[in-house]
Formats: structure tokens, C-alpha cells, sequence
């Protein structure tokens, strides 16, 4: 196959295979000029087909758990095995791939120094180095126009890639795909401090309590707008009218409870054989009453400044009788009702639970087993100083535990890649900066032409894809396993994230471009260049036979052809990127 020298082309269709065995074309686009700052030429577009597949999300392999929506009698807490002795380079490479937004070599070589656990204690106390608010504000971003979203993704991406506090990048990521606020449907002005504010919150309370964390979310101006509860009127028994309902009802359902009563061990709690109800619509309405009268601190719109103070009570519109849900009563009205409101479910025990479990799949894997979620949900309720909802500890459960440092062989093990941390995976593997600080990826969210998701965007509350998601009509759906990253998996998005990432590798974005002088050290030896691409791109994850295929389709580029090789690196890294073993992370 010709090398591409950077001028327009046609591609010869190539194909790609999806979970149901169809094969796709891949229309390629035009290329453009030098891949990265280390070479000069374009990628050629190998068969992806060659390397098992390329269709991504399609092969994707779940762990062994119970299944999801069936019974279970409560796990046996096993011990968490906190591994003392030194990593290895693939099993840093690995946690890596859990703990953060992607792997680098001097981060591989620092868990391997440092361990696993001396590891999260250094993140742990690691302050924040720039917020996005502050970021904003240091570049500009306040005297745009007041309704842009400019500066938002920038900011995002900027930090998900550079910033040394990876595991409060990562961590901070996966509460934003519980508690979920989407820039996009905000209709305030100054929409990128108003999100920009909301991300901090989460980022701040990361490895704080996850308590505080809803009073902060409760109170932050984003949310209140999103959730509609800025405003929010008492019941007006002249006219009729009724409290909003959409904070009270999302706060039970996807920040803290669920629909069903659970045990510790995440399964749903039966009675005749069905799921126990959390809460009915009389509790959706009672606690309704509770977030009325909370609005801005100040109506001045001139400047972002009120989107970054915590919403206020206004007396004239919040209820101060009693208010009744999940079997306790609230009065008095006020700030001090909402905190015993935020209290009260707080402590309620699907809590533990329900949060341990997402957490774990957004980190680790998709069906974790009941025992394992037992032992995270028991952090979660006592860190082991009778604190609750101690977020460190939970942290450490999750990654510590043999489920997740022990590497399973099943075929249902792992868990897919989301489409951003894929991106990011590549970004920070293989240096990649934006030296004008304008970080132009911009929004990822279109599935045709880029990755069909990005942070911040999320179309609705329910986030791009459910935690309980399973395709419809396959065998794993009929086994009780999930998939949630599926659900944005589809034959036109397995197309636009090959495409994406294929120019992104070559040409970067505006300056965001990537260094590839370390790993150019390696392009003349194929087996090599292969292997520390699959060390520190996919966790040493890629079988011996994608390995050999990779390794055939970069040496049919001479390393002494003119850009042989960066061509030879562009190949290896698109080529793992396109394979199932990468996709899966296991």
C-alpha cells in the first residue's frame, strides 16, 4: 500500500468489523501535512480489519458479577489485597489505565517505584493546580461574549491531558458522569464559567466526603439551572401550582439512591420475586418541597462572578412546613431544611451501595461481582474511623482491591474504553501539549465525525450512556451483564472515531500536537516499537497475534523510505487503537 505523502486523496474503502460481524467502509478524509512535531508526513490508512476488527465498542468483554436487575443474597466480604511488592511495568501500566486519564513512561515508572499505594497517597495530597474557573479568567475567557461556551472544552481537555492530579482528573470525570450537568442545554449567560464552576465542585470534592459533595452540587448555580430548581416556587394553593420536581426526583434516582432498595452487595432487594421500589411519587413530591427559594446571589449578568457563589434561600419562596419523604419529615424550611433534607438520604443504606458500584465501573470495570461492590459499599458507610462517605477511602478500595489489581483471563472480564479517555490515553502517552494554550479539540460530541462523546456535554441528565445499559437482543444482554459505553457504540460512531483519531495521530488539531521524538527512537525496529506502544498505550493488553499483525503492517513501510518512520509509529499506534484489545480494557 502507498505511503501517503499529505496531499488530497481517495481512499480505497477499507473495512472495519462491528460486533454483529458487518463489515464498514471507512471513508477517509483528506490528509494534512506533518504528524506531530517530530515528522513531516500523513499516516497511511491500513486495512483495520487486519488487527481482528477495529469496530471498538462491538467486542467489548464485561467481568463475571450477578446480573444486573437479578436477586443475590448479600456477598461475603473478602479481604482487599493491597499489593505491597513493587509492579511491574505492565500491572503500573494498567492501574494507570484505571487511575487516570492515560499513562505516560514516567508515570509508569513512578508507580513501579513507588507502588500502588504510595502512588494514590502522592495524588491524594497533591493540591490543584489551576481551576477552570481561574484558567478562564487568566486567559480572557471574561471579556468574550457573555452566552459563549468558548474556553469551556479548552480548559477541559487542558486538564484531563497535562495536569499532574490524574487521579482527581479521573475521579473528578466519573462523578461527572453520575452528577450531570450538560453545557449545552444551559441557557444562562456566561455558560462556560457556569459549567467551569460545576466542574471545580466536583474536582474540588473529589477526595473529600460524598456529602459534602451534594451540598455543594445542590447549591451550585449550574445544576440549579439544569435541574430547574433555581426559582423554584412554593405551592401556591390559589393557583394550583406545585413545587418543580426534577431536583427532588434526579437526586434520589442517579445521585445517591436508585429506583430499587438494594443490598450492600448492589443486587436489588425482592419481595415476590420483584424489585423493592426506593421511593414513590408522594417522596418525589415531599422532597420537592424542600429545594424551593434558592436563587442567584445577585441578578447582575454583566460579569460571570454570581455563577461561582452558592445559590442563597429567598424566604418569599421556600416552603417552611413540614415536607414528608422516605419516612422522615422536614420543617422549618430554609437552608437548614435542605441540609437535614441532604442528610436523611444521606444516610440512607442504598446509598453505599449505589454509588460504590458506578464509581467501580467507571473505573475499573462493568460488572464488578457483588463481593467486590460489598467491600467498597463498606467503605463507603465506616473508612474505618466510623467516617462515612470518606471518598479517599473509597478511592482506595476500588483500586486496591484483587478485583481490580488481579488481571482475569475471563472473557467477561473488563470493561470498554470511553471514547475520551481513549483520546486522552493517546494525548498524554505521547506528549502531547498546545503551545498557544488554545487546546482546540473542541467538542468531541458528534458520533459521525469525532468521538460521540465529551466531557461536559452530556445531552441530558441521564449522562451519554446508563450504568445498566446492555444491547438489546445479545447474549449479553441475555446473561445479565451491562455494557454501558455501548450505548454510544454504533456502526456510524465505530467510523468517526477511527477517522478522528487517524487525523488527530497525523496532523494533530491547530497546534494541539503531539511529540513522537521518544518513540521515533524505536521505528526502526518493529517488535520494539510495537511493544512500547502496547506498554504504555494499551497496558500491555495487545495479543501475541494483534502484536504480529500490527508488527506486519508496520514493516511493509521501509524505516529508510522518506517519513518511514513516523509513518512506522502512526501505523502501531492507530492500529492498536483499532483493536479490540486495546478497546477492552481488561
Amino acid at each position: 500500500m502507498d505511503v501517503m505523502t499529505g496531499r488530497d486523496f481517495v481512499a480505497e474503502p477499507m473495512a472495519a468489523t462491528v460486533e454483529d460481524g458487518t463489515e464498514l467502509p471507512i471513508v477517509e478524509r483528506p490528509s494534512g501535512h506533518a504528524a506531530g512535531r517530530a515528522g513531516a508526513a500523513a499516516l497511511p490508512l491500513l486495512a483495520l480489519a487486519a488487527c481482528g476488527g477495529g469496530g471498538g465498542g462491538g467486542s467489548t468483554a464485561t467481568a463475571t458479577g450477578s446480573a444486573e436487575g437479578t436477586a443475590s443474597t448479600p456477598a461475603t466480604t473478602t479481604p482487599i489485597v493491597v499489593v505491597n511488592a513493587a509492579p511491574t511495568a505492565v500491572e503500573a501500566s494498567r492501574f494507570l489505565a484505571q487511575a487516570t486519564m492515560g499513562a505516560t513512561r514516567a508515570s509508569i515508572d513512578t508507580v513501579v517505584s513507588r507502588g500502588y499505594d504510595g502512588w494514590l497517597s502522592d495524588q491524594f495530597a497533591l493540591p490543584r493546580a489551576t481551576s477552570h474557573w481561574d484558567w478562564l479568567i487568566a486567559n480572557g475567557y471574561d471579556t468574550a461574549k457573555a452566552n459563549a461556551i468558548s474556553g469551556f472544552d479548552p480548559s477541559m481537555w487542558r486538564q484531563m491531558i497535562v495536569e499532574p492530579d490524574q487521579l482527581r482528573q479521573r475521579v473528578g470525570m466519573a462523578l461527572l458522569d453520575i452528577l450531570v450537568v450538560g453545557i449545552d442545554q444551559a441557557s444562562s449567560t456566561w455558560r462556560a464559567f457556569a459549567m467551569a464552576a460545576y466542574v471545580d465542585i466536583l474536582l474540588d470534592n473529589a477526595f473529600g466526603n460524598y456529602r459534602d459533595l451534594l451540598g455543594a452540587v445542590t447549591t451550585n448555580f449550574a445544576m440549579g439551572q439544569f435541574l430547574t430548581y433555581q426559582y423554584n416556587r412554593k405551592a401556591n394553593p390559589t393557583t394550583g401550582t406545585q413545587p418543580d420536581e426534577n431536583y427532588a426526583r434526579e437526586l434520589m434516582q442517579l445521585f445517591t439512591l436508585g429506583l430499587s432498595q438494594l443490598n450492600m452487595d448492589g443486587t436489588p432487594k425482592l419481595n415476590g420475586g420483584q424489585p423493592i421500589d426506593t421511593y414513590g411519587q408522594a417522596d418525589v413530591s415531599g422532597l420537592a418541597r424542600v429545594f424551593t427559594g434558592l436563587v442567584p446571589t445577585s441578578t447582575d449578568s454583566n460579569t460571570p462572578t454570581r455563577l461561582r457563589q452558592p445559590l442563597v434561600m429567598n424566604a418569599t419562596l421556600n416552603e417552611t412546613g413540614a415536607s414528608s419523604f422516605l419516612g422522615t419529615t422536614v420543617s422549618g424550611g430554609g437552608m437548614a431544611g435542605i441540609g437535614a433534607a441532604l442528610d436523611a438520604i444521606f444516610a440512607h443504606p442504598n446509598v453505599p451501595p449505589f454509588i460504590s458500584k458506578q464509581l467501580i465501573q467507571r473505573l475499573v470495570t462493568s460488572n464488578p461481582s457483588p463481593a467486590y461492590v460489598t467491600r467498597v459499599a463498606t467503605k463507603f458507610v465506616d473508612n474505618g474511623q466510623g467516617v462515612r462517605g470518606d471518598m479517599k477511602a473509597v478511592i482506595r478500595a476500588i483500586l486496591l482491591d484483587s478485583e481490580a489489581r488481579t488481571l482475569s483471563t475471563a472473557t467477561t472480564a473488563g470493561k470498554l474504553r470511553e471514547p475520551v479517555l481513549r483520546l486522552t490515553g493517546w494525548a498524554r502517552a505521547f506528549g502531547v501539549n498546545s503551545p498557544s494554550n488554545g487546546w482546540a479539540i473542541g467538542d468531541t460530541s458528534n458520533p459521525s465525525n469525532r468521538l460521540g462523546q465529551a466531557k461536559g456535554h452530556s445531552p441530558s441528565v441521564f449522562n451519554f450512556y446508563r450504568p445498566g445499559y446492555a444491547p438489546p437482543g445479545t447474549g449479553m444482554a441475555s446473561s445479565g451483564l451491562v455494557a454501558p459505553e455501548l450505548q454510544i457504540t454504533s456502526e456510524q460512531s465505530v467510523v468517526g472515531y477511527v477517522n478522528f483519531m487517524y487525523g488527530l495521530i497525523a496532523n494533530g488539531i491547530g497546534d494541539v500536537k503531539a511529540d513522537y521524538t521518544a518513540i521515533l527512537t524505536k521505528a526502526a525496529d518493529s517488535a520494539a516499537l510495537v511493544d512500547e506502544v502496547n506498554l504504555i498505550l494499551a497496558a500491555g493488553q495487545l495479543s501475541a497475534a494483534t502484536q504480529a499483525t500490527i508488527r506486519s503492517a508496520v514493516d511493509s513501510v521501509s524505516a529508510s523510505a522518506t517519513n518511514g518512520p513516523i509513518n512506522r509509529v502512526g501505523i502501531a499506534i492507530l492500529l492498536t487503537m483499532a483493536s479490540p484489545d486495546y478497546l477492552t480494557l481488561r
